[in-house]
């Protein structure tokens, strides 16, 4: 069975994603892109690393109105990618849209609640209650918008797969027992999140900034 697990390259650099690709690539499921690396080196950048041969998690978070999405999902058709983010609350003509244009491969996941938020930041957007309760509602958006699943964190994953049986549960905010949790507020282990309804499970820094990746990715699956 293929790793769950796909290593979050945030790095402009694109010979340091390569090389960080390269080394975990036999003991990963795929490797996450973000806007870091996208807004550094494009769809180009994005061909270059497919050529690794791991599937590509394109996790750009688009949220705009409903034609702009649609024709930034276009332009993205090319590149064939794995999973593909937008924003849960871009609403449900966006979400339908990002779903019609993307390529029938792409699994299009809707972000529901950021894994750097908590209640209290959302009260300071206007949002009233905890994380819990958005995670479900924008989870039952993203479930009737025809999406493929949602990212949530560990904490609502089983709460969303309740409702969601069939859904693909994107968990990012994910680390390992003692280390460190840097700008992530809800975050779980990675065998927790896997046993919680997780389909797969996004790893960044305790990967990328180990001296040697590939044994920390080795490491973190041999818990799951």
């Amino acid at each position: 069975m293929k790793s769950p697990i796909f290593v979050a390259i945030d790095t402009p650099d694109l010979n340091r994603a390569r090389t960080i690709a390269g080394r975990v690539k036999n003991h990963v499921g795929g490797i996450k892109l973000g806007l870091e690396f996208f807004c550094a080196n494009g769809r180009q950048g994005v061909r270059d690393m497919t050529e690794i041969g791991v599937p590509i998690f394109l996790d750009l978070k688009l949220h705009d109105i409903p034609n702009t999405v649609a024709k930034a999902v276009q332009a993205l058709r090319p590149l064939s990618p794995a999973i593909l983010t937008v924003h849960a609350a871009g609403g449900r003509a966006m979400l339908e849209d990002a779903k019609a244009a993307a390529p029938s491969g792409t699994k299009v996941i809707a972000v529901t609640v950021l894994t750097s938020l908590d209640g209290n930041d959302l009260q300071s957007i206007g949002l009233e209650g905890d994380p819990h309760e958005q995670v479900i509602r924008l989870t039952e958006l993203a479930r009737a918008s025809g999406l493929d699943g949602v990212v949530c964190s560990g904490n609502e994953v089983a709460a969303a797969k309740k409702i969601w049986p069939d859904g693909f549960f994107v968990v990012p905010g994910v680390r390992p027992l003692n280390s460190h949790t840097s700008d992530q507020k809800r975050v779980m282990t990675p065998r927790a999140a896997l046993d919680a309804g997780a389909s797969i499970l996004v790893v960044g820094r305790p990967i990328t900034q180990a001296s040697d990746p590939d044994q920390a990715a080795r490491a973190i699956e041999a818990t799951l």
